[in-house]
C-alpha cells in the first residue's frame, strides 16, 4: 500500500489549534510538569530573592519603635460629667477617630517639636538611610535635575535678606519640616475595639523614640486637661452673662402676675378657688333648691284646685287626698262626722224611711258638714296658691342673679387664662434661673478642679530589640518574592515554548506519525549553511572529522538509541511501501540546521550496513552541507550528471565499509535555478535510472521554509521523512506548511524529533508516558559516552 497516494481527506486531521485540545478543566498534570520543567528556574530566582533579602538586611539601618498607650476612660467621663456644663462621653468608633486625629495633628506635632528642640537634632531630621532609600534618593535627584520642578515663589530672593532674617527664614523652615515629619512618622491606632489608643514612634535612635512616644503622650495628656479647662471657662463667663439676664427677666415675670390678679380682682380663697366662682357655685345651689320648693307648692295647688272645681259634691271623696295636709285634722273630724251622720241617716230610713222627720235633719245636718268641709278645702287651696307664688318668685330672683354671676365669672375666666399664662412663664423664668444658677456654681468649682478624660496606662519604655527591618519576615517575603518572580519567568518561559518536545505533539499538533527521538551526538553542530572549505587542512581540522563520525553513527553504533530510531523510521517506510521495488527517500526539515543531512547520512548508512542496496544523494544544491560533512572532494555531483544526462555510475562514490553509493553536490558558486534542475526530465531520468540498481534512494533535500526546492522534487520522491530540531522548530511554523503544502504533506511518512537532550526530555512528557522511562532503556541502548567516543575516532 502506497500510503503517499491517499488523499488529503483521508490523512489524519491537522488539528484546529494549536494551543491545546480545547478542554475547560484545568490540567493539573500538565501544571506539574510546567513546575518540573521550570523548578530551576524558580529555584535560581528564590535564591537571587533571598541574596537580595540579606543585601537589604545588611544595608539597612535598624529602626526601634517605643509605644505608649492611651486610655479613654469612662469612669473618668462619668466623674467630670456629674460637675461638667456639657457631657462629653465617647461611646462611638467615630468619637475614637476624632482622638486619632487629634493625637496625629500639626498642634501636638509643633508641641512635641518646640518640647524636645527635634529641628535642631540631627538624628532626627537626617537619619541614616538604607541603600534602597539612597538609591530611590538619587533617581529622584536625577529626576529633579533632568526636570526641575517650578521654583517655589520668593525663595529665589533669600539671598538679598539680611543675615538674621535669612536664619530667622532657615529656622522657621526647618522647624516646619520637623513638625511635618513628626507628624507623618507618629503612628496612632485603636487596639481592636477597646478604648484604648497605642501611640508608637519608630527611629534608628531607641533613646529617641522612647523621648518622642513620651512627649506626645504627656502633650496629649495636657491637651485635654487644657481644653476641658478652656471648655469650663468659657461655660462660666456665658453662664455668668446669662444669669444676670434670667434674673431680671424672672423678676419682671413675678410683677407682671400680681399686677395683673390686683387690676382684674382675681382675688382667691384658700384652696385656690376664684370668688367669683365660688358665688356662682352657692347660687346654683340655692336655684336648684328653689326649683324644687316651687314644684311641690304647683303640685298642691293644682292639686287642690282641681278639687275644688270639682264641685262640692266630691269634695268629701277627694279630701281624702288631702288628709295628710297641714288642715287634715279639721278636715278629719268633719269627715268622721259626716260618715256617722251618714250612717245614722240609712239607719233611720232604713227602719222609718226617707220621709221620717229624724232622716230628714240627719240630711240636712249631712249636708252641713259637707259644705263645711268644702269650705276648709276652698282655703286650704288658697294657701296652697299664695306658697306657690312665693316660691316661683324666689326662683325667678336666684335666676337673675345666677345670670348676672355667670357673667362676672366668665370674664375672670378669661383674666385666668392670661393670668396663669403670665404665672407660667414665670415658673418658667425662675425654674431656668435655677438651673442655670446651679450649672455656673458647677463651672465655677470645676475651674479649680480640672480633670482629663484619659488616662496613660502604659508608659514609653526603651525598646530592646529593632522593630524592623525583621529577619524572618524580610527573608520569607524575598523568598515568596523570588519564588513569584521565578513563576513569573516561568510562565513566560512556558507561554514561549512553541517548539515540539514530545512524540505527542508531533502527533496532536500536526498530525504526523512520530517516528522517534534521535538523541545529540559529539559535541555542537556546526551549521550546514557553512560555505565549502576545499583547504586541506581544514577538510582534516577536528571540527570536520567530528562532522564526518556524526555522518556515520548507524554504521560505528548500531546499538544506539538513535540507530533504534533510524530503524524504526525504514519500518515506517516498508510499511507504507509495501511492494515497491525501489523506494525514494526525501529527508526534510522546515528550518536550515535542525541535522536533516546527518540523518540522511545515517539513515542510508543503516539501510547500507543492513545489506539493502542504497543510494545516497545530496539534493541540497545551494548549500551541499552532506557532501561538506562527508568530507567529499568531487569535480562532478548531482547538477553535473543532470544537466549532461549522465548515469549515477558517472559521479558517485562508494562507501568502501557498506558499499553505500553517494551521490555529491558540488557548489558552483550561485545559482538560483536549482528548483527546476530538481523537477527537470534530465532528474526523472536520473532517479528512474538509479531505481533499476538500488533498493532504497535517500534524498538530503533543501529545507523546505527558505526554497522550493524539496516541492520541486516532490513528485519523484515516494515518501518524506520530516526532520524537526528538537526545542527549536516552531510547531506553528510546521502546521502553516503542511497547510499550504497538501502535496507534500501527504508524501509525509513520518517525523523525527532530532538533537534531543534525553536529560530534559523527561520533564516534557506527560505521567506514564515513555519519555518518563528512557533511563531504563539504557541496557537496550549503546551509552551515550561510547557513541561520543566512536564518534571522535
Amino acid at each position: 500500500m502506497n500510503y503517499a497516494n491517499f488523499p488529503l481527506d483521508k490523512r489524519m486531521p491537522l488539528p484546529n489549534s494549536d494551543a491545546g485540545d480545547g478542554d475547560d478543566f484545568i490540567d493539573i498534570e500538565r501544571l506539574l510538569g510546567m513546575a518540573a520543567r521550570q523548578a530551576k528556574v524558580v529555584g535560581v530566582c528564590a535564591i537571587i530573592g533571598l541574596f537580595l533579602g540579606l543585601l537589604y538586611l545588611q544595608t539597612t539601618p535598624p529602626k526601634f519603635v517605643s509605644v505608649s498607650s492611651v486610655l479613654i476612660d469612662e469612669g473618668l467621663n462619668k466623674i467630670v460629667d456629674d460637675i461638667s456644663a456639657a457631657s462629653t462621653t465617647m461611646q462611638t468608633d467615630s468619637a475614637i477617630l476624632s482622638q486619632i486625629e487629634i493625637l496625629t495633628s500639626t498642634r501636638l506635632a509643633a508641641v512635641v517639636v518646640d518640647k524636645l528642640k527635634l529641628d535642631q537634632n540631627d538624628a532626627f531630621m537626617n537619619p541614616p538611610q538604607s541603600a534602597l532609600a539612597q538609591g530611590v534618593g538619587m533617581i529622584r535627584g536625577l529626576i529633579q535635575y533632568v526636570h526641575p520642578s517650578q521654583a517655589t515663589p520668593g525663595v529665589g530672593d533669600i539671598s538679598k535678606l539680611d543675615p538674621a532674617a535669612r536664619d530667622a527664614l532657615i529656622a522657621t523652615s526647618r522647624r516646619d519640616y520637623a513638625i511635618l515629619k513628626l507628624q507623618n512618622e507618629i503612628r496612632a491606632d485603636r487596639v481592636g475595639r477597646s478604648y484604648v489608643i497605642a501611640l508608637g514612634y519608630q527611629a534608628t535612635d531607641p533613646g529617641l523614640a522612647k523621648a518622642i512616644t513620651k512627649a506626645y503622650a504627656d502633650a496629649y495628656l495636657a491637651d485635654q486637661l487644657d481644653a476641658s479647662f478652656d471648655a469650663t471657662e468659657r461655660a462660666a463667663v456665658w453662664l455668668q452673662g446669662r444669669l444676670t439676664e434670667l434674673r431680671e427677666s424672672s423678676q419682671q415675670a413675678s410683677l407682671a402676675v400680681e399686677k395683673f390678679r390686683a387690676e382684674h380682682g382675681l382675688s382667691a380663697n384658700s384652696d385656690g378657688q376664684l370668688m367669683s366662682d365660688k358665688q356662682l357655685a352657692d347660687l346654683n345651689a340655692q336655684l336648684i333648691v328653689a326649683q324644687a320648693d316651687t314644684a311641690r307648692a304647683s303640685a298642691r295647688y293644682q292639686q287642690y284646685k282641681s278639687i275644688v272645681d270639682s264641685g262640692s259634691d266630691n269634695a268629701f271623696k277627694d279630701a281624702a287626698i288631702s288628709s295628710d295636709q297641714p288642715s287634715s285634722a279639721v278636715i278629719a273630724a268633719l269627715k268622721t262626722r259626716y260618715l256617722t251622720v251618714a250612717k245614722r241617716q240609712q239607719d233611720v230610713e232604713a227602719n222609718f224611711g226617707p220621709q221620717h222627720p229624724q232622716a230628714v235633719a240627719l240630711a240636712k245636718e249631712k249636708a252641713d258638714i259637707s259644705a263645711q268641709i268644702f269650705g276648709e278645702l276652698k282655703q286650704l287651696t288658697q294657701n296652697y296658691r299664695n306658697e306657690y307664688e312665693v316660691a316661683l318668685a324666689r326662683e325667678t330672683a336666684l335666676r337673675a342673679n345666677v345670670a348676672a354671676a355667670q357673667g362676672k365669672s366668665s370674664i375672670d375666666n378669661q383674666s385666668q387664662v392670661k393670668l396663669r399664662e403670665l404665672d407660667q412663664k414665670a415658673t418658667a423664668l425662675t425654674t431656668l434661673y435655677q438651673t442655670f444658677l446651679g450649672r455656673y456654681e458647677e463651672a465655677a468649682q470645676q475651674q479649680s478642679f480640672p480633670v482629663g478624660k484619659i488616662r496613660i496606662i502604659s508608659d514609653a519604655s526603651t525598646p530592646l530589640a529593632a522593630s524592623s527591618p525583621r529577619t524572618v519576615i524580610v527573608l520569607g517575603l524575598s523568598l515568596v518574592l523570588g519564588v513569584l518572580m521565578g513563576a513569573g519567568f516561568g510562565g513566560l518561559n512556558e507561554f514561549n515554548e512553541r517548539f515540539f518536545r514530545t512524540g505527542d505533539e508531533v502527533r496532536d499538533r500536526v498530525g504526523l506519525k512520530f517516528l522517534g527521538y534521535l538523541p545529540t551526538i559529539g559535541s555542537k553542530p556546526t551549521k550546514e549553511d557553512k560555505p565549502d572549505e576545499p583547504d586541506l587542512k581544514v577538510a582534516r581540522s577536528p571540527a570536520a572529522i567530528e562532522r564526518r563520525a556524526r555522518m556515520r553513527v548507524s554504521i560505528d553504533a548500531p546499538a544506539s538509541m538513535f540507530s533504534e530510531t533510524l530503524r524504526s523510521a525504514k519500518i515506517a517506510f516498508d510499511v507504507v511501501m509495501e511492494g515497491q521495488a525501489s523506494r525514494v527517500i526525501g529527508v526534510v526539515s522546515v528550518l536550515p540546521g535542525e541535522g536533516k543531512s546527518t540523518v540522511a547520512a545515517n539513515l542510508a548508512g543503516l539501510l547500507a550496513a543492513n545489506g539493502a542496496r542504497t543510494l545516497l544523494i545530496d539534493g541540497d544544491l545551494r548549500n551541499p552541507g552532506l557532501s561538506r560533512s562527508l568530507g567529499m572532494e568531487a569535480e562532478q555531483g548531482l547538477m553535473e550528471a543532470v544537466v549532461s544526462g549522465q548515469t549515477w555510475q558517472s559521479v558517485g562514490k562508494i562507501d568502501r565499509q557498506t558499499k553505500l553509493a553517494i551521490i555529491p553536490a558540488v557548489s558552483r558558486g550561485h545559482f538560483s535555478h536549482t528548483s527546476e534542475l530538481l523537477s527537470s526530465a534530465g532528474m526523472r531520468r536520473f532517479i528512474e535510472n538509479a531505481k533499476e540498481t538500488f533498493e532504497y534512494i535517500v534524498v538530503d533535500l533543501p529545507p523546505l521554509g527558505p526554497v522550493v526546492d524539496a516541492k520541486a522534487f516532490a513528485p519523484l520522491v515516494d515518501g518524506f521523512v520530516l526532520v524537526a530540531e528538537w526545542g527549536r522548530t516552531p510547531r506553528a511554523m510546521v502546521r502553516s506548511m503542511l497547510e499550504s503544502e497538501p502535496y507534500v504533506a501527504n508524501k509525509i511518512v513520518g517525523a523525527v524529533l532530532n538533537k534531543v537532550d534525553l536529560k530534559k526530555l523527561a520533564k516534557y512528557g506527560s505521567f506514564g508516558a515513555s519519555e518518563k522511562f528512557f533511563d531504563k532503556y539504557s541496557s537496550y541502548y549503546l551509552d551515550k559516552s561510547e557513541v561520543r567516543s566512536k564518534t571522535a575516532a
